[in-house]
């Protein structure tokens, strides 16, 4: 690997530069995450409608700002999990049934995404280093860093290669790390 790429944060876009960091490359600008967070407000809208228009918790749902996005550039889970289909990955919330079930060793992964107090960073594996969004990549402290989050009680999703996905370049992209 000849260099990481890490893009650091401007504003208050920590998804764009988490989602950026991960995927080691200016994938994602704020346009597309609004747009992938207007598609699901869509959906939302849609849904709730189903249950009637006329009906009092619509006519709230409509009232209410967008669980998706704000206007500080903040995106939801819902938004990153979308982004990353694209490329054939998906997110699996650690210490989840669905993540104990599949038994996996964290430290065999190649990516987490983590939340702490609406902030979203990356943590990815890079050949043999470890590159934390958050602070200058460090080599060998995966485990620690695995060990931290769940201590810290941060919402950590770990990143996994879809087995059916047929994302742009997904096995190139994902096998450089």
């Amino acid at each position: 690997m000849d260099s990481i790429f890490h893009e650091k944060q401007e504003g208050s876009l920590c998804a764009q530069h988490c989602l950026n960091n991960l995927l080691q490359g200016e994938y994602f600008t704020p346009v597309d995450l609004s747009s992938i967070a207007h598609q699901l407000d869509e959906e939302e809208r849609m849904r709730m409608a189903e249950g009637g228009m006329a009906s009092e918790e619509y006519r709230t749902f409509l009232q209410q700002p967008s669980g998706n996005m704000d206007d500080s550039g903040f995106f939801s889970i819902q938004v990153i999990s979308n982004a990353l289909r694209v490329w054939g990955l998906e997110l699996i919330l650690f210490n989840s049934r669905e993540y104990q079930s599949l038994m996996i060793n964290p430290i065999n992964e190649k990516a987490f995404i983590c939340n702490y107090k609406e902030h979203w960073f990356t943590i990815r594996k890079l050949g043999q280093q470890v590159e934390n969004s958050q602070i200058t990549p460090k080599v060998g402290y995966l485990s620690l860093c695995v060990t931290l989050l769940v201590i810290n009680f941060l919402t950590t999703y770990l990143c996994e290669q879809q087995v059916s996905s047929a994302g742009p370049d997904r096995d190139e992209l994902w096998c450089r790390g």
